[in-house]
C-alpha cells in the first residue's frame, strides 16, 4: 500500500513499541546465551512478529478517531452500510493543491460521508504542499463503484485506491478502561517478556514534553502558593483578630496541603524502573569486548529499582563512560587473566538499590584495579600535585585523583575511552545530581565505583525546603536536603590538624567551615560554644559554623543575574517575608572551600 501520509502520532508510538520490542529481543539474546533456549524461542518470535506488523502498519494511512467516529463507524457497519479507506494521490504538477484536495473532501461527500481525513485539509494553509489525501468515508456504495466513480469525476489525480476500513487503519484517542486493564490476557509482547512472563499493562503512555509542562505548571503553582502563604502571614501578623484574615489564612493551608499531594503525585509519574537505563548496556559491552578482543559478562541487578526520569537521562553517559573504562582499562583480555589464575572471561556487575531517598549505583569489574603509585608517579609529572604534596596523600587521596580534569595514566589513545580521560566530567554530572561517587580498589583484584543520588528530584529548582541561619547579621539558606543535624561545641573540641579545623561528631572527626573567612566577614565575638550545622552530601559530611538558627520555610529561587553572575559558595538568592534578601549557599561549592 502507497504511504499516503505518515502520521507523526503513529510514528512516535512506532518507535516506542519499537524500544520496548527491541529491550525484549536483548533480553532475549542474553537468556539465549545462558542456555535458556526454548522459552527464548518462543519469547523471541512473539517479538518479532509484532515488530513486523508494527512496519507493516506505518506503510498504512492512520486516522486519529475519537469516540464520537468510532461510533459512527460501529452504528454505520451495525445497519449494513460500507466503510472505507480512500487515498488519492494529486498530481505534482496540480495548482492550488489545498484547494483541489477540499473539492476531492466535497466528492466524496456527495457520494457518503467523510467522517475522517488525513491530513485535515480543512486546517491546512492554503499554499500547502499536498500532494496525498486519504479520507474515511461512510457509504452505501461498493468499493469498486466508489473507485469508478472517483477515477471518473475527480480532477488533476494520478492514483485512486478504495479499501476496507481495518482496525489497524485507526489509533484512537481514547481507549476503555476495560481494554486497557484487560490486554494482558493475550499473548502479544506488550503482555508478555520475552522470557514468556506476563506483565501487567495498566499504563497510559504519555508525551515526555507534555509531562514535562504539567511538571512546570506544578511547579509555578508551588511558587505562588509560597507567595500566598507569605502575604497570609503578613496579614495575620498586622491583622491578628480579624475573621477574614483568620481565613485566609486556613485556606493558604488548606491550599498548601493539597499541593503537597500533587507535586507527590506528579513525582511519582516521573518515576520509571533502571531497567531503561540499563536496557543498552549488552549491547554496548558486546560491541567493546568484539573490538577489544575481550571476554567479558555482564550482570544487572536492581533494574526494578525507580529513579526520576530527569536522573536517568543525566546518568546515562556517565554510566557508559565507566562501563567503557572499565572493560578497555580495568578487565584483562583472556590470555591474561589465565596467567594470573582467573577466570579467562572477565566479570562486569552494574548494580542499583534503593537506600531511603537515595540510590545506589555500583560499577564493579573484576579486572586489574587501580595502582596507587601509578596513580601518584602520573600526577607528579602532569604537575597536578607536587612531590612533597603526593608524599603526604593516604592511598585513598592518592586513588581520588583520577577525577582531577584532564588525569590519565594510559599511555596510549583508545579508540574505546581515549587516554582514560573523564572521570572528572563524570563526577561532575553526578555533583549536578546532588550525588557523590567513590571508589575502592584493589590491585589484581578489582574496581568499585559507588554512586550515591537521590532517587527523585525537586519538580522545580525555582522552589526548595531551606534552614535559615545568621553569620554575622546576614542571612542564608541552606536546602534541608543537605543538613544532617544541628550541635553545638564548646571551642575546647575544635582541634586542628595540617591547618584544618576538626570537631568529633558522631564518633568521626569532621571538618568545619567558617564562611566569615572565605566571605570576607569578621567573625565578631567568640563564643565559648560553636553553633555547627552538619551538611552531608551523600556520604561526605562537612560542619558549617555559623552564629544563630532562624527556623527552616519552603523559599523561592532567584538567580544571581548576570550582572553578578556565578559567585562560587552561592546558588542564588532568595526574598524573606520581611523583604529582605538571603543568600543560599550551593553546598557541593562549600564543600570544596
Amino acid at each position: 500500500m502507497t504511504n499516503i501520509f505518515e502520521s507523526p502520532e503513529m510514528t512516535g508510538a512506532f518507535r516506542d513499541e519499537a524500544d520496548e520490542q527491541l529491550q525484549l529481543l536483548e533480553n532475549g539474546i542474553e537468556k539465549e546465551q545462558n542456555g535458556e533456549t526454548t522459552e527464548v524461542d518462543q519469547g523471541l518470535s512473539r517479538v518479532e512478529h509484532p515488530l513486523k506488523g508494527s512496519s507493516d502498519t506505518r506503510n498504512q494511512t492512520v486516522f486519529v478517531l475519537d469516540a464520537k467516529q468510532q461510533e459512527q463507524i460501529n452504528q454505520a457497519l451495525s445497519i449494513g452500510q460500507n466503510v472505507f479507506v480512500c487515498e488519492v494521490k494529486i498530481l505534482e504538477d496540480s495548482q492550488m493543491k489545498s484547494t483541489r484536495a477540499c473539492l476531492i473532501m466535497n466528492f466524496f461527500n456527495e457520494w457518503g460521508t467523510v467522517i475522517g481525513m488525513v491530513p485535515n485539509v480543512l486546517e491546512v494553509p492554503i499554499d500547502a504542499d499536498i500532494s496525498k489525501v486519504a479520507f474515511l468515508t461512510i457509504t452505501q456504495m461498493g468499493a469498486d463503484e466508489l473507485e469508478h466513480k472517483a477515477q471518473n469525476h475527480l480532477m488533476d489525480v494520478s492514483e485512486v485506491k478504495v479499501s476496507p476500513y481495518l482496525a489497524e487503519n485507526s489509533q484512537s484517542q481514547m481507549k476503555s478502561s476495560e481494554d486497557a486493564g484487560v490486554r494482558d490476557k493475550d499473548d502479544t509482547p506488550s503482555a508478555k517478556t520475552a522470557g514468556g512472563e506476563k506483565r501487567a499493562v495498566h499504563t497510559v503512555r504519555i508525551d515526555v514534553d507534555r509531562l514535562e509542562r504539567i511538571t512546570e505548571l506544578v511547579g509555578e503553582l508551588v511558587i505562588e502558593q509560597i507567595r500566598i502563604a507569605q502575604v497570609s502571614n503578613n496579614l495575620y501578623n498586622q491583622y491578628p483578630f480579624d475573621e477574614t484574615v483568620d481565613d485566609l489564612v486556613g485556606i493558604s493551608n488548606q491550599v498548601a496541603v493539597l499541593i503537597d499531594e500533587l507535586q507527590e503525585g506528579i513525582v511519582k509519574t516521573r518515576m520509571i524502573p533502571v531497567d531503561q537505563l540499563f536496557g543498552s548496556f549488552h549491547r554496548i559491552v558486546r560491541e567493546l569486548c568484539r573490538s577489544l578482543n575481550k571476554e567479558v559478562s555482564l550482570v544487572l541487578e536492581g533494574g526494578e529499582t525507580e529513579i526520576d526520569r530527569a536522573i536517568m537521562e543525566e546518568m546515562s553517559d556517565p554510566l557508559i563512560h565507566l562501563i567503557r573504562n572499565a572493560i578497555d582499562h580495568g578487565i584483562e583480555n583472556s590470555e591474561i587473566r589465565k596467567k594470573l589464575g582467573k577466570p579467562e572471561r572477565g566479570t562486569l556487575r552494574v548494580t542499583a538499590l534503593p537506600d531511603d531517598s537515595n540510590v545506589i549505583i555500583t560499577v564493579e569489574d573484576d579486572g586489574a584495579g587501580i595502582d596507587a603509585q601509578e596513580i601518584k608517579q602520573s600526577a607528579i609529572k602532569k604537575q597536578i600535585v607536587t612531590e612533597e604534596e603526593a608524599e603526604k596523600m593516604t592511598e585513598q587521596q592518592l586513588i581520588n585523583l583520577i577525577f582531577h580534569t584532564g588525569f590519565s595514566t594510559s599511555q596510549k589513545v583508545s579508540d574505546v575511552s581515549g587516554h582514560g580521560v573523564g572521570m572528572d566530567i563524570v563526577r561532575t554530572y553526578i555533583e549536578k545530581l546532588n550525588g557523590i561517587i567513590d571508589v575502592e580498589t584493589r590491585p589484581g583484584i578489582g574496581t568499585k565505583f559507588i554512586i550515591k543520588l537521590p532517587i527523585k528530584l525537586p519538580l522545580t529548582l525555582a522552589i526548595l525546603k531551606g534552614l535559615l541561619v545568621k553569620i554575622n547579621n546576614d542571612t542564608y539558606a541552606l536546602p534541608m536536603s543537605n543538613v544532617v543535624e544541628i550541635v553545638r561545641k564548646p571551642k575546647t573540641e575544635i582541634e586542628s590538624i595540617n591547618g584544618q579545623a576538626v570537631a568529633v561528631i558522631r564518633d568521626k572527626a569532621t571538618p568545619l567551615i567558617w564562611l566569615h573567612d572565605y566571605f570576607g566577614i569578621p567573625r565578631g565575638k567568640e563564643r565559648e560554644n560553636s553553633l555547627i550545622v552538619l551538611l552531608g552530601i551523600a556520604e561526605k559530611r562537612f560542619g558549617l559554623v555559623v552564629d544563630e538558627l532562624i527556623g527552616n520555610q519552603e523559599i523561592v529561587v532567584t538567580n544571581l543575574g548576570s550582572y553578578i553572575g556565578k559567585v562560587e559558595g552561592i546558588s542564588g538568592a532568595t526574598i524573606l517575608g520581611d523583604r529582605s534578601v538571603a543568600c543560599i549557599l550551593d553546598v557541593v561549592g562549600v564543600s570544596k572551600i
